[in-house]
C-alpha cells in the first residue's frame, strides 16, 4: 500500500487541467508549470496516485503537451484523459472515472491553466461535492499573471488549500521512515533548481 494511503494526504488524485501545446506562448511562465507537473507526475507513479487530465477543445487548441507523456505507449497512464468544451474539468466522463475509485470523499491536487477560469471552476465543483482540494501554486498560471493571485485568494476563501509542490510531497510522506520516502527525496533533489525557479516565477505575488 502506497505511503499516501497510510499517512499525510489520503485517497489522493491528481487533476491536470488543459496543459496543451497551443498555450505555450500564451500562458505566463508556462514552462515552469510544465516542469512542476512533470515532477508531480513522477511522484504520483511512486505513490500510486490516480491521474486525471483534460484538454480544452483539442481540435482547435492541440494535444496535451508531449513532454508530460500522458497515455503514450511508454508514458504515464491516466484514469481518464478527456476532451471538453466546459471550463470545469469535472465533466461527466471525468466524474464517472473519478467515482470508480470509490464513494469516499477524496483529496484532489490540481495543476494547470488558467488559474482564474478552468482551475477555479474545477475547484468550485469539487468543493461543492465535498472533496478537499489542493491547488499547487507553482503549477498553475494564466495568460495574464495578474489573474493568478486573485484567483488563488478567491479559492482559498472558498475552502481550497493553496500550497506548493514540495510542501505537498512532504505532506504525502508524513514520515521519513516510509519506504517511498527515499524515492521522493531523490525526486525533490532532482528538481531542486527547477523548483526554485518555478517558485520565484509563480509564487512571488
Amino acid at each position: 500500500m502506497a505511503a499516501s494511503r497510510r499517512l499525510g494526504i489520503y485517497d489522493s488524485s491528481l487533476f491536470i487541467c488543459d496543459l496543451q501545446e497551443k498555450f505555450r506562448s500564451a500562458i505566463y511562465e508556462y514552462g515552469r508549470v510544465i516542469s512542476t507537473t512533470q515532477k508531480l507526475l513522477k511522484a504520483c507513479q511512486i505513490l500510486d496516485i490516480p491521474i486525471f487530465a483534460t484538454t480544452q477543445l483539442r481540435a482547435k487548441l492541440g494535444e496535451t503537451c508531449s513532454e508530460l507523456g500522458l497515455d503514450s505507449p511508454e508514458g504515464i497512464k491516466t484514469h481518464a484523459h478527456v476532451d471538453k468544451s466546459a471550463f470545469s474539468m469535472f465533466v461527466p466522463e471525468i466524474r464517472d472515472a473519478f467515482q470508480k475509485l470509490g464513494d469516499e470523499k477524496r483529496e484532489v491536487i490540481i495543476v494547470g491553466i488558467e488559474s482564474h477560469i478552468c482551475v477555479t471552476q474545477t475547484t468550485l465543483d469539487l468543493l461543492r461535492e465535498g472533496h478537499k482540494v489542493y491547488i499547487i501554486a507553482d503549477a498553475v498560471s494564466s495568460c495574464n499573471k495578474e489573474e493568478v493571485p486573485i484567483a488563488l485568494a478567491r479559492l482559498r476563501a472558498e475552502g481550497a488549500i493553496v500550497t506548493t509542490s514540495e510542501s505537498w510531497l512532504y505532506e504525502c510522506m508524513g514520515d521519513a521512515s516510509l519506504p517511498e520516502f527515499k524515492q521522493i527525496a531523490g525526486l525533490v533533489k532532482e528538481y531542486n533548481s527547477k523548483t526554485k525557479e518555478g517558485l520565484q516565477a509563480l509564487c512571488r505575488f
